[in-house]
């Protein structure tokens, strides 16, 4: 009888545990199915602890190769919230000032970026010209003639008057983290945050594009040409990383954003530099239009009362929210490009809130 007791009792402990999993696995495959999308990866935070991972479709469509708990994802421009996260480390361990000039770390700069602040870079405020030309081309895939191209451009606006992302400011930012820790970049973060956050397998991944050759990661795929599904070629210049270059599970990146609200990458008070929406000249925050209306130092924000979010997308097709006020975390990494999960990634943040 005891026995018979115990037993209703596990399963209706098993029951109750499981019921709301099995509601986010139906509504994962229903997105899936939806968008098309290949591959997914998901993981969700509640007051800091990892509640549910999961992992649905192909890494490898071709050779029918499935998504696992261990397939890397390129997180695409999620990496610029790592480098938002270095700088302010540097800025805590007193090697960085947010308001000097650039020109104080950087030598050989244009005459008219002398003046830009540290902060006017880290917040798109600089001016920087655009990697891109005007048909939409890179000016180099090589990191150096790119540098030297964007160097020969006049600055897009004023520094400090308008704001403006430019993948310039974070060619920047990694060379400051550079020059300022006598690391590369890639060295910087895997120390300072990989393996602070216990990113196991990103640090086997290390930092790179479509060019290097990576165990267990997943694919990229798109319906851009012909709404047929194709592979995406991805080249990046060495020295833009900075804004796309880390690969990494959505467990990882779970662990990562435990590990930067419980100040073990910054303190309390950097973390609140780290996330304070972007000023103008007026001393107005800068705002956008949709949910993601404001942005800071490697973050999008939004300023709903209610229920505001913090949150970091990457390559249409991975987004990061975190909803601080419910001490909630979504992350979901896809292998399709266009499927923009910032869009219906609210659909499984809702099944945790409400």
């Amino acid at each position: 009888m005891k026995k018979t007791l115990l037993l209703i009792a596990l399963l209706t402990v098993f029951n109750n545990t499981y019921s709301q999993e099995d509601k986010v696995d139906l509504a994962i495959k229903e997105l899936i199915q939806k968008n098309k999308i290949v591959g997914l990866q998901l993981s969700v935070i509640k007051e800091n602890v990892i509640v549910k991972t999961s992992h649905y479709g192909f890494s490898n469509i071709q050779d029918s190769i499935a998504v696992n708990s261990q397939t890397v994802f390129s997180i695409n421009s999620i990496t610029k919230a790592f480098t938002g996260v270095a700088i302010m480390q540097l800025v805590e361990n007193g090697k960085l000032n947010l308001e000097e000039p650039i020109s104080n770390y950087l030598d050989k700069l244009p005459q008219t970026w002398q003046k830009i602040t540290v902060e006017q870079l880290a917040t798109h405020k600089s001016g920087l010209p655009d990697v891109w030309d005007s048909q939409g081309n890179m000016l180099s895939e090589d990191g150096n003639i790119l540098f030297k191209n964007v160097k020969k451009l006049p600055l897009a606006f004023e520094p400090g008057k308008h704001v403006r992302e430019g993948l310039a400011n974070y060619m920047l930012l990694g060379m400051l983290i550079e020059k300022i820790s006598g690391q590369s970049f890639e060295k910087f973060i895997m120390e300072n945050q990989f393996k602070k956050a216990g990113m196991k397998n990103a640090m086997k991944a290390g930092i790179g594009d479509f060019y290097n050759i990576i165990n267990n990661s997943s694919r990229p795929y798109t319906y851009f040409r012909n709404n047929v599904l194709t592979n995406v070629y991805q080249p990046m210049p060495s020295n833009l990383l900075p804004a796309g270059g880390i690969y990494a599970t959505a467990t990882e990146m779970a662990q990562w954003v435990i590990a930067l609200q419980t100040n073990q990458l910054i303190n309390a008070e950097n973390l609140k530099i780290l996330l304070k929406p972007i000023e103008l000249e007026n001393g107005k925050p800068y705002e956008e239009n949709g949910l993601l209306d404001r942005t800071s130092i490697g973050f999008s924000l939004s300023s709903r009362a209610e229920n505001p979010i913090i949150a970091s997308m990457g390559g249409a097709r991975n987004a990061l929210f975190i909803y601080p006020n419910k001490n909630v975390s979504i992350v979901i990494l896809t292998n399709l490009m266009g499927s923009h999960p910032q869009a219906f990634i609210e659909e499984i943040a809702k099944l945790y809130i409400n």
